[in-house]
């Protein structure tokens, strides 16, 4: 709280705010309220393709832009809302021709490229339940989420297909059909189908199903830090949080030219990058290329985008290019940025002000939420350093948690720090549209995220006097790597698929580009010498078998590794020894020197 707070008000601005007045807006804000803003179906359901799309293709903005795609190449691919209709009624159609049924899951394994679109809103036109993959993972993170959410049906391309997917194949009993996209005069190989030949042949005048509020919809995937991947399932409903936070956190007006640097495989760029600019009816822009901040500046130079919600990461890339890089591109359309993934530090929130003559506006969610819940907003202070302040409608707290970081409390209800600026656990009031209804197939789980009325979100944070939070840290072993979650247990699980490790255990190490990078501490099975050559060949295993997102950064041997009594890794003491940092209470540790050999 060192850094003076950058003071705003809604005259400053170019355009008249969404939230002028935040204690106004908190004061008048009701979901029900909000819901006027949406058609819904008849008969009280409510589906997010209609309200994405079908409501945009029967009204005025019918030939309006919704996306703009730019190849690897420059090449560039308008689509209207009427287009989307047609395109995602394809995609609908053809899952009925397959006999795909509501509910089931389908999942998204492409780049950006248009088809992810249409799969993404077909899917949910058809009833059934959408789930993106990122497309840099390696076999075994898609194995895994394609087998735990039982997917029926697979989109992808024919090199991720070869690579990746025909590999793992024979694991998923489940998966009927995988549909490959750009297949060109190639023929399909053995079980799978030419999609685009199948959209082809298509209806393109499918009707949005009747779902209801509260069917599935969406499936994301969020690492634990032991166990599997969580699958975290939003619902229709979700479609107000999107539509509102668009508006208030993210200032999203109706002529805006609007670009989320997400990828679709996670929850930000389904969340941000689909559902709320098309929601909002605005133009977006999609960009097939990998992060290069030349091709940004021109991007955001070219296409006049007004809104640009991007990651602390690329900006921290940004700023070690120098202010004098980002000003030699006139933006003059741009008039609001924000950021998301991690807490933005104070010294990126002012170097937007010297790079491009605005803040870059911190906020904070997860996947379990589904959408913004705390913001820095157009019209009101900053203090860098805080995530900001409660979405209208969204209530937060800061919840005791004991020495052993349990929640506490009394008759099932936790107790509420009230002294300003202590920290505790960040919670938020259950019942938001966008909160996650169970993690599949866990119920268990799934129960221990709440406390009474209560999301505990695992996160560390504050409250200030005024109501902003501020971030102390995870209270788990998650690492938060360039904006992604990576659970230590995913990658803990694929070193140790390879012959010369006994044991491995992975955590975060602070790096100032990605935020974290993942490192891993291995223990040899006998007979194996800790050598560069092994290094290196760890390394370019884990890349193979998680991709290069997850997979470490960086590799040692040690010759034990901290483990409680149970048998649970102590990451937190390998993070702490290789930062020369206290290690804390070590009473559940066991005796080390026995781990370099086999059960």
């Amino acid at each position: 709280m060192a850094h003076a707070p950058i003071t705003k008000s809604a005259r400053d601005l170019r355009v008249a705010p969404n939230l002028a007045d935040y204690a106004d807006a908190r004061a008048s804000f009701t979901w029900s309220g909000a819901r006027a803003a949406l058609d819904g179906l008849p008969g009280g359901g409510a589906n997010i393709a209609h309200e994405c799309v079908d409501r945009h293709a029967a009204g005025p903005r019918a030939d309006r832009v919704a996306l703009r795609w730019i190849g690897r190449g420059g090449e560039t691919l308008d689509l209207t809302y009427a287009d989307l209709r047609r395109s995602s009624s394809r995609f609908a159609s053809v899952l009925s021709g397959l006999g795909v049924e509501r509910a089931d899951r389908v999942f998204v394994l492409t780049g950006r490229i248009p088809a992810l679109y249409d799969a993404v809103l077909g899917t949910l036109r058809h009833g059934g339940v959408a789930c993106t993959l990122f497309a840099a993972f390696g076999p075994e993170p898609i194995c895994q989420r394609v087998a735990i959410g039982g997917g029926r049906v697979l989109v992808t391309t024919p090199r991720l297909y070869r690579q990746r997917v025909a590999p793992i194949r024979h694991r998923l009993p489940d998966l009927e059909h995988v549909l490959l996209v750009g297949l060109g005069d190639d023929a399909p190989p053995d079980g799978a189908l030419d999609l685009d030949a199948l959209v082809a042949a298509a209806d393109d005048d499918v009707a949005v199903a009747p779902t209801r509020p509260d069917d599935p919809a969406l499936l994301h995937f969020t690492s634990g830090t032991t166990g599997t991947p969580k699958g975290a399932v939003h619902v229709h409903e979700a479609v107000l949080a999107h539509l509102v936070t668009g508006r208030l956190a993210l200032d999203l007006h109706d002529d805006d030219v609007f670009w989320c640097t997400a990828d679709p495989g996670w929850v930000t760029g389904v969340s941000y990058g689909i559902v709320s600019p098309l929601a909002n009816g605005v133009r977006s822009v999609v960009d097939e290329g990998e992060f290069d901040p030349e091709r940004w500046f021109r991007i955001l130079a070219e296409n006049d985008v007004t809104v640009w919600y991007t990651a602390p990461t690329a900006v921290r890339m940004m700023m070690r290019l120098g202010i004098d890089a980002a000003r030699a591109h006139a933006l003059p359309a741009l008039r609001f940025i924000a950021s998301v993934g991690e807490p933005l530090n104070p010294e990126a929130v002012r170097w937007g002000i010297d790079a491009f003559g605005l803040p870059i506006h911190d906020n904070w969610w997860q996947t379990e939420t589904g959408g913004i819940m705390v913001a820095n907003y157009a019209a009101t202070e900053i203090r860098p350093g805080s995530m900001g302040r409660p979405i209208p409608g969204i209530d937060v707290a800061i919840l005791r948690r004991d020495a052993r970081g349990v929640v506490v409390g009394t008759d099932g209800e936790p107790e509420i720090v009230d002294t300003p600026m202590t920290e505790g656990e960040l919670a938020i009031r259950r019942g938001w549209p966008s909160m996650f209804r169970e993690y599949l197939g866990e119920p268990d789980r799934y129960a221990k995220c709440f406390v009474g009325d209560w999301y505990c979100s695992g996160d560390l944070a504050m409250l200030d006097a005024d109501g902003y939070v501020w971030f102390v840290g995870r209270a788990d072993d998650i690492i938060k790597s360039a904006g992604h979650l990576i659970g230590p247990f995913e990658v803990e699980s694929a070193l140790m698929e390879h012959p010369a490790v006994a044991e491995a255990g992975v955590f975060g190490k602070p790096d100032p580009i990605a935020g974290e990078l993942v490192k891993a501490m291995v223990l040899l099975r006998p007979g194996f010498e800790p050598t560069e050559a092994l290094r290196l060949e760890l390394i370019g295993f884990g890349r193979k078998r998680l991709g290069a997102a997850i997979a470490p950064k960086e590799l040692d041997f040690a010759s034990s590794l901290p483990k409680t009594r149970s048998g649970k890794i102590m990451r937190r003491v390998l993070r702490a020894r290789e930062l020369g940092l206290p290690v804390g209470d070590l009473s559940t540790l066991e005796p080390e020197g026995n781990g370099g050999t086999e059960p």
